[in-house]
């Protein structure tokens, strides 16, 4: 698949040094006086790399429901950031001495203003470092509400000079004018460090861009390519081969101004050679710098397998981008009661795997895990994981079970409140739960049976499900309003109330949209199955006879299946064969998903992106990194480009222009916020 980012920049001035025109200034004046931001999340998802960015596209945030706590007396989804719209959820509240307090979402403060979040393990107090030394933290207090934790930046912005005011749902914030004095290049034993020296503590936000063509065009001052030989009329040109996977673009975006004479020195000058030789030396690191509506984007080209790491440094007031094959940073953060968020790298023989984890207590008060999946009126439809997750006002999300890409349709088990939205297939992996806080994981089937008035038994195979085989399948109500065959010469039985109404035989696949009753069924008959259907005549009375294997998994109300099985009782018992899936998927260096039980009870969902400098795991060292992470039971779920795990109006693993859309995933709520 591939990924776009379309990244436009409309301004009334800007300043311009990149990679094809270092040795001069150029200058653009284009007509529209606007900058617009434009995610596009289709990607190929096997290059994407942990991200430290998470900014979402405004028009995909949901408005926030209105908070359930007293003295609010303002709220919204949108923050304006020195005359740029972004997306953040917001309130604020008048405290009992009648104060007006601004709360901002902590996804929006890391986000949006470049504040890192530390460590911590009190949920109501959270220590932050911006520009300010680490060992003497500021501490925002917190509070939750509608799927968000909010941090009280009240007296942070009034220290750092900031105005801050309410305009119906969006929250202005006008910071102090800052200058971006040096830009500055170096190297560490870990690889690359740009630093950029500015007069003032400044905002500034990071996002990861396209992967980067390699070009075959000389660079300005090289020796021109040899010209290719003459071909043989008839002939075709030989393409070579990568050598390597392309550099990425990343876009660091910094709320200050670089004068012209400082662009011009930027990028330019030779490369100094690498302290570690495992650290590639990259043609130009700098690819572009620009200024524009008063901000100074620096563009960077980063080799595949490293990121940016940045930190905000005081006296001199500088950023720190260090390009690392371990760029993501360790983090233990008590979110909220029953809420841990982990992250930090696990050593699996000679590498190095990014994990991304939260654990949650299901047994503390008001903490619920539900199934959820796009759209409530149809198994059709797929989205990203951000954008229903935060619909839905789940505080915690991750994505769950495989589909269909094409026709946005389930293939496996979803089972939510013990009703059957999805039934599962090829007797793959599941995992089972209630609202105790109990959990179940094993491979599932769903065995149902017609039982005619004329005692003839049939087997179904499918439930509510977008595999597809000859045999019979039932959809019910938690399908949609209709069902439309999805092969060619189906015959559909309309059954309600037991009752079996009509026969419909249906022609090309895709053309006939047959209702299904709501106090019934639609039983389709595909393949060498057709001739069955004769034997349930209309006006006979069937009854269906529904079991799981294995037993256990009919205790639970909720199920969501993926596969394969990775951990049984501390043990690894993957066994990918014997749950249908294809030689290529087992051995598949990827992204991965998954979900777990711990030896204290708790729950945990994670990511675990591409190793350091490499590829992402293997499905058995995806076992063994579940392993090392405390898990005693654990279920691989959907990966790759679909592997998205979301916390608070955030996606703590990559980029949201990066995460696929996806059919369903298995949320955390809080009941009582």
């Amino acid at each position: 698949m591939v990924r776009i980012l379309s990244f436009f920049l409309t301004r009334d001035f800007c300043f311009v040094v990149n990679k094809s025109s270092r040795r001069f200034l150029r200058v653009v004046i284009p007509s529209v006086l606007s900058t617009l931001l434009c995610l596009v999340d289709i990607y190929d998802s096997a290059k994407a790399q942990p991200s430290t960015s998470n900014v979402l596209s405004p028009k995909t945030i949901p408005q926030p429901l209105a908070p359930t706590l007293p003295g609010v007396v303002s709220y919204g989804d949108r923050v304006t950031l020195n005359g740029r719209i972004l997306p953040g959820a917001w309130l604020q509240q008048k405290s009992r001495t009648g104060k007006l307090n601004t709360h901002l979402s902590d996804a929006a403060i890391k986000q949006l203003l470049g504040v890192d979040l530390l460590n911590n393990n009190n949920p109501t107090q959270q220590p932050v470092q911006w520009f300010s030394p680490s060992t003497n933290p500021i501490v925002l207090t917190s509070l939750i509400t509608t799927g968000y934790r909010y941090l009280d930046i009240t007296n942070f912005a009034s220290t750092a000079g900031w105005q801050v005011q309410a305009n119906g749902n969006t929250l202005v914030i006008s910071t102090p004018s800052a200058k971006v004095v040096n830009i500055r290049q170096g190297r560490q034993t870990s690889g690359d460090t740009i630093i950029i020296d500015l007069t003032r503590p400044t905002p500034w936000q990071i996002s990861q861009g396209a992967p980067i063509p390699k070009s075959p065009i000389s660079p300005l001052g090289s020796e021109p390519a040899t010209p290719k030989p003459t071909l043989p009329l008839g002939s075709e040109p030989t393409t070579p081969k990568p050598t390597s996977p392309p550099n990425r673009e990343w876009i660091v975006t910094v709320e200050g101004i670089a004068e012209p004479t400082l662009l011009r020195g930027v990028g330019q000058g030779e490369q100094t050679p690498s302290l570690n030789p495992q650290v590639p030396t990259p043609d130009s690191l700098i690819q572009g710098v620009e200024v524009a509506n008063n901000q100074t984007i620096v563009r960077l080209s980063v080799p595949f397998g490293f990121a940016p790491r940045i930190n905000t440094l005081a006296n001199p007031n500088r950023l720190s981008i260090e390009i690392r094959p371990d760029a993501m940073p360790v983090r233990n953060i008590v979110w909220a009661t029953g809420l841990r968020w982990r992250q930090q790298y696990f050593n699996l023989g000679q590498n190095r795997f990014p994990v991304t984890w939260l654990e949650i207590n299901p047994r503390t008060s008001g903490v619920k895990l539900k199934p959820i999946w796009t759209n409530s009126d149809t198994m059709v439809g797929t989205a990203p994981l951000i954008q229903f997750a935060q619909q839905q006002t789940a505080v915690a999300a991750i994505n769950g079970g495989y589909f269909n890409r094409n026709n946005r349709l389930p293939l496996g088990a979803l089972r939510r409140d013990n009703i059957w939205v999805s039934g599962p297939i090829l007797n793959r992996g599941a995992i089972a739960w209630n609202d105790s806080g109990q959990f179940y994981i094993d491979r599932l089937t769903l065995q149902e049976t017609i039982v005619g008035s004329n005692r003839v038994q049939l087997p179904i195979l499918y439930l509510n499900s977008g595999y597809v085989q000859s045999g019979i399948a039932r959809y019910t109500p938690a399908w949609g309003t209709t069902y439309t065959p999805l092969t060619d010469d189906e015959i559909v039985l309309v059954v309600q109330q037991n009752k079996i109404l009509s026969q419909i035989t249906a022609g090309k696949a895709g053309e006939t949209a047959v209702p299904i009753p709501q106090d019934g069924y639609l039983l389709t008959f595909r393949g060498l199955a057709t001739a069955n259907a004769e034997q349930l005549p209309v006006n006979s009375t069937i009854q269906i006879n529904s079991s799981t294997i294995t037993p256990e998994f009919n205790r639970y109300p909720h199920i969501v299946g993926a596969g394969p099985v990775l951990l049984k009782n501390h043990q690894i018992v993957l066994d990918a064969k014997g749950e249908k899936f294809s030689d290529a998927f087992i051995a598949e260096k990827a992204i991965r998903s998954g979900i777990c039980t711990t030896s204290t009870g708790n729950l945990a969902i994670a990511a675990i992106h591409n190793r350091a400098g490499g590829a992402g795991p293997t499905l058995a060292e995806h076992a063994q990194l579940m392993q090392l992470l405390g898990c005693v039971n654990a279920l691989n779920l959907d990966g790759g480009s679909s592997t998205s795990l979301y916390l608070g109006g955030q996606l703590l693993d990559r980029s949201p222009n990066t995460a696929a859309r996806v059919h369903n995933g298995i949320g955390v709520f809080f009941s009582d916020q």
